[in-house]
């Protein structure tokens, strides 16, 4: 089932289907690949848009 993962920020782990409370998930995600890379997806937008602010600044 599609955007059925979720990435929990407490425990660092995949769930399939929301099993914890929604302020420790991030997601959905289509895939558990998709979950699993989350933070590091985060931290790339975060620092892109840092540069965005720098640049701006």
């Amino acid at each position: 089932m599609a955007g059925n993962f979720w990435f929990n920020i407490e425990t660092h782990e995949v769930e399939e289907g929301r099993q914890s409370d929604w302020t420790k998930l991030m997601g959905p995600y289509a895939t558990r690949d998709e979950a699993t890379h989350a933070l590091e997806k985060a931290r790339k937008r975060n620092q892109d848009w840092d540069s965005e602010d720098e640049q701006q600044a």
